[in-house]
């Protein structure tokens, strides 16, 4: 199926959306971005695309957005997993933004969406993780619980209103290009190598590099199959301490120390004192003990034949991509502090 129809990225000035615009137009699609507000500029900065101002929880917004849209790449979601109230910011911004935007795309007649999930989405009591396994079921965390909701959301939407819909679930994005602030996800490798992280806390993260996630999802638009998920990960996930590992061998002049094993009791005892901290600041901590409860020891490997095959999905080694995206937060340190 070519592509050379309009499209629309939303959360365009994101992560994931601002180098999927820059992909799609890389292969001569004209993008229409949105973004919640038009005020940061620097994001498409040498780039010709159209830049418009839709928000998820206003589906009018979006109507005119989507106008002559044909394929919709509904990137655009709160990425975050700490809120003060983690039931409005996390979990209702994103259920009402996936009916919004998907109900907004009928009205506009556009043909297909590419839906951004995420790993968030998979049940992990089988390893490796494929997409068959079904959804998530622990529901200890909001941003999770919107994740797999929205995406279940997103499929009986599609089905109703008889317009394409595909699923993407990426997991941990890394690399260029990134502007600040940076994603939950790129800030831990930011975090590592500023010495934020001296305590060994057992997680484990599947590191993708961001524009092999972008090219998934251009593949899910052109070739992934109606009403299917696909996962966009790394097959195998890499320890906070192995990725502190390749930071050592890459910057030796920095000394990174390895995080030190403590007791979980105590573990637990720092993530208390952190939150307790972020009540009060309401900047989100480092650590909480919800992350310590559901990742500490979780292995997020993954099946991704069914992405390899079906998409043409080839990711680069994710020890690469750390290595990338390290050198890339070392040079561009002043912008992305």
């Amino acid at each position: 199926m070519e592509q050379k129809k309009l499209a629309l990225v939303s959360g365009a000035n994101g992560h994931l959306g601002n180098n999927l615009v820059r992909l799609l137009l890389s292969k001569g699609i004209p993008v229409r971005a949105s973004v919640r507000s038009l005020k940061n500029k620097e994001p498409f900065a040498g780039l010709h695309c159209e830049v418009v101002q839709a928000d998820i929880t206003d589906k009018a917004s979006f109507v005119r957005a989507l106008k002559g849209v044909d394929t919709f790449y509904a990137v655009g979601a709160s990425f975050k997993l700490w809120a003060k109230d983690p039931q409005k910011e996390i979990y209702d911004v994103n259920i009402a933004g996936t009916r919004n935007t998907i109900e907004a795309a009928v009205e506009a007649g556009v043909k297909r969406i590419v839906y951004v999930s995420s790993i968030a989405a998979l049940d992990y009591t089988h390893l490796p993780t494929k997409e068959s396994n079904g959804y998530n079921p622990d529901r200890r965390d909001m941003y999770y619980n919107s994740k797999n909701d929205g995406e279940k959301l997103a499929f009986e939407l599609a089905k109703k209103h008889g317009i394409e819909l595909v699923a993407v679930l990426p997991a941990a994005m890394i690399g260029p290009v990134a502007f600040a602030p940076l994603n939950v996800s790129y800030n831990i490798i930011r975090l590592i190598l500023q010495k934020q992280i001296p305590v060994e806390t057992n997680i484990t993260l599947n590191w993708i590099d961001v524009r092999d996630v972008a090219e998934g999802c251009y593949l899910a638009a052109t070739k992934g199959k109606n009403g299917e998920r696909y996962i966009l990960a790394s097959e195998k996930c890499t320890s906070i301490k192995e990725t502190t590992k390749i930071a050592q061998q890459l910057f030796p002049e920095l000394k990174l120390k390895l995080p030190v094993a403590v007791p979980r009791p105590i573990l637990y005892a720092v993530a208390w004192l952190m939150e307790t901290g972020s009540k009060i600041s309401g900047k989100a901590p480092v650590l909480t003990m919800k992350d310590i409860a559901m990742f500490s020891g979780l292995q997020q490997n993954f099946d991704i034949s069914k992405a390899r095959t079906e998409l043409g999905f080839n990711p680069k080694n994710s020890r690469d991509a750390v290595k990338e995206a390290m050198h890339y937060l070392r040079e561009n340190a002043h912008r992305l502090s």
